[in-house]
């Protein structure tokens, strides 16, 4: 790589100068210099890392030694050895002093990124951070220095080098010529689990045997998975009315173990002119969303971990930052012009079925200022139009399938086989089905959905007026394009007049359980929120804040869709799985209510019809139509889905103009003409 030729000699001069550390002896006080005495040792093995991957000699080793170096590079931050690890920001505060522990234990969360960047043989990533170290450690040479100075050199680290970070995430989530992960996937001997080393992330039991499985599998089974995930792809373009033919790349994000499925894919790609880019998830914290991971990835080795640092931008995060990362941004989109016309969007396989996590907030971590919040608004934004210039979104598509991983439990097979069929139902029956739902529906002023027993949901939506209803629809029929599995009507609702209270005992939300979940809205926006996850009350209502509401004061409710994958709901209650469920799954299991943009944003002017040939017209909403007159008014940079699960459900009733009601739902049961057939699933439970 050119790169690695242009800095190896401040490579070498780095690696040189942290051995040092370890020899010297007073140079740096304590409690700091065990601090970095650690850091140097870690940046060793790193280096010792880097030099076996160039020279290609990690592929000698066995299993069991890949194991080892593996877990060498973890073993810091496992949960066993957590609770005395720098990585730790209360450990940190405890051992280096409350104001710089916590810059020190972020600037250590990001050094880790060393392990990837030496697998992908990226010296001029390791460069940057190593001499960043050094510069930290001289001024500790000098004496125990002001906070000030540690949070000055941390942001210029992070500022100045943006313009490295930034281009090469834009670049690897576009360019097909970074195939570091696609070349694995493709070279590699499959049912030789040493291949799942080769990628430099964390190898947990999950990954091994969640692959070892996937070699149980027939290859028509393999194929089969595949087809029913591209073809999603395909069909997302289909029914948008986008011209596939167009495109030249696809963007694939997956968890590690689904190999053999990834590389059937990949060739199916191939055969509608799609060339498979897959890339990592974030790794600079310049370039991560908090609490997402979008490239491929594996298990967490501490999810604790994460959740700590999951703000740690908010260490450099200002006015001046968010300028200079919009203009990188800008620059750095230009400089891949033709990759960016040439993607067609992203294909996700999600997992489900991890043990379930409950985080602790921790005083000691970083945590967004009001202001940094509202500039993440602002960046969201303003880079949006950006991405849109390059990128436009009524050109692309995008689909996403989820599967079980080991880890739900002793079922996990016959989960596996029910996953497959439930992503493989009736395409053109559940259309049908779903043409009857909407027929009640798209007449109606507002929808008034309230809960079952125990539960307190009361709310009206309110929907988009149809002028010709021989020709338009304000709820799109969502069958198995780009949400896999099949299996609700969605509209984008009319803020005016939507209001009530949103209520769910249990919904696992990405990677967070939430018990009693309460949201108010009033004229579509969300006005009060709790949950019962924390004895303190504001505790919980500061991570819906954060977790639901992405740091934003309010959201709109962006879309009402009623689920009627019945048969995913059968799948859980038999298996007890309700809990573990993903998003993508759970929300075909009732009515659901997304928080945030609608299903439209950004590609609202480009037509979308329903298979009946009628266009679909609620795409927007009140604040989305702000777009015209200022764009950073319309949108938020999130879509969260909350499901009401069946059995939490009481009614959905249809309101026309005249007062006069039509059931959907009644009890908990579909009663609409032409909708009974999905209750069969639900007596089985």
């Amino acid at each position: 790589m050119d790169s690695n030729t242009r800095v190896q000699e401040r490579y070498d001069l780095a690696m040189e100068r942290i051995s040092e550390i370890l020899r010297e002896e007073g140079q740096v006080a304590e409690p700091f210099r065990a601090y970095f005495v650690s850091m140097a040792k870690f940046v060793g093995m790193i280096e010792k890392l880097a030099r076996l991957q160039l020279r290609e000699e990690l592929e000698e080793l066995s299993l069991p030694e890949l194991a080892r170096w593996n877990h060498a590079l973890y073993e810091d931050i496992l949960p066993q050895n957590y609770k005395k690890s720098y990585g730790n920001p209360d450990y940190a505060a405890e051992a280096l002093g409350s104001g710089l522990g916590q810059y020190l234990s972020a600037f250590y969360a990001q050094l880790r990124g060393c392990i990837v960047f030496a697998y992908e043989c990226r010296l001029e990533d390791i460069t940057i951070l190593c001499e960043t170290l050094i510069e930290l450690y001289n001024m500790f040479e000098e004496g125990i220095p002001e906070k000030k100075r540690v949070a000055a050199v941390l942001y210029w680290f992070n500022s100045d080098y943006a313009d490295v970070t930034l281009p090469y995430r834009i670049r690897e989530q576009l360019d097909p010529a970074l195939s570091f992960a696609r070349d694995i996937i493709m070279e590699s001997d499959l049912s030789d689990l040493r291949y799942l080393y080769r990628f430099g992330e964390y190898i947990s039991e999950r990954e091994r045997k969640t692959a070892a499985f996937l070699n149980t599998l027939p290859e028509e089974d393999i194929e089969r998975m595949a087809s029913v995930y591209t073809e999603g792809y395909r069909k997302g373009f289909e029914v948008m009315g986008r011209d596939l033919s167009r495109k030249r790349t696809v963007g694939i994000r997956y968890e590690l173990g689904f190999e053999r499925m990834i590389r059937a894919a990949i060739l199916q790609f191939r055969e509608m002119g799609l060339e498979a880019v897959i890339y990592r998830a974030a790794v600079w914290s310049v370039t991560q969303s908090p609490g997402r991971k979008a490239g491929y990835h594996s298990a967490s080795p501490n999810r604790q971990y994460d959740y700590d640092h999951r703000y740690d931008q908010a260490m450099y995060l200002d006015k001046a930052f968010k300028e200079r990362k919009l203009s990188v941004l800008k620059t750095a989109y230009e400089a891949c012009r033709k990759e960016a016309a040439s993607y067609a969007g992203p294909a996700v396989v999600e997992t489900f079925g991890e043990l379930q996590f409950e985080p602790v907030n921790k005083k000691t971590a970083w945590i967004l200022s009001k202001q940094q919040e509202k500039l993440l608004t602002s960046y969201a934004n303003e880079s949006m139009p950006i991405v849109n210039r390059y990128i436009p979104g009524d050109e692309t598509s995008f689909t996403i399938i989820a599967f079980p991983v080991p880890e739900i439990g002793p079922d996990f097979e016959e989960i596996f086989a029910a996953t497959v069929r439930i992503n493989t139902l009736d395409y053109g029956m559940y259309q049908e089905i779903q043409q009857n739902i909407i027929r009640v529906l798209e007449r109606a002023e507002y929808v008034q959905v309230t809960g079952g027993k125990g539960n307190d949901t009361n709310i009206r939506v309110g929907l988009y007026p149809l002028e010709n209803p021989e020709k338009e629809t304000n709820f799109e029929n969502c069958v198995a394009d780009v949400n896999i599995p099949l299996g609700e009507v969605f509209t984008s609702p009319r803020l005016t007049g939507t209001q009530g209270l949103l209520h769910v005992g249990k919904v696992y939300l990405g990677n967070l359980q939430f018990r009693n979940l309460r949201l108010w809205f009033e004229d579509g926006m969300v006005v009060q929120y709790s949950c019962d996850n924390f004895e303190d009350p504001e505790e919980g209502r500061r991570l819906i804040r954060q977790e639901i509401l992405k740091n934003h004061d309010t959201l709109p409710m962006g879309e009402f869709a009623i689920g009627t994958n019945t048969v995913a709901y059968a799948m859980a209650e038999r298996f007890r799985i309700q809990e573990k469920l993903p998003i993508l799954i759970a929300e075909k299991m009732g009515p659901h209510f997304a928080v945030g943009d609608t299903c439209y944003s950004w590609s609202e002017d480009a037509p979308m019809y329903n298979p009946d040939g009628r266009e679909m017209v609620a795409k927007e909403n009140e604040r989305s139509a702000l777009r015209r007159e200022d764009v950073s008014k319309a949108y938020f940079g999130c879509h969260l889905d909350i499901t009401l699960p069946y059995s939490e459900l009481g009614d959905i009733q249809a309101v026309y103009p005249d007062g006069t009601r039509h059931f959907v739902i009644r009890d908990g049961r579909f009663v609409a003409d032409g909708t009974r057939k999905l209750n069969e699933a639900l007596e089985e439970c």
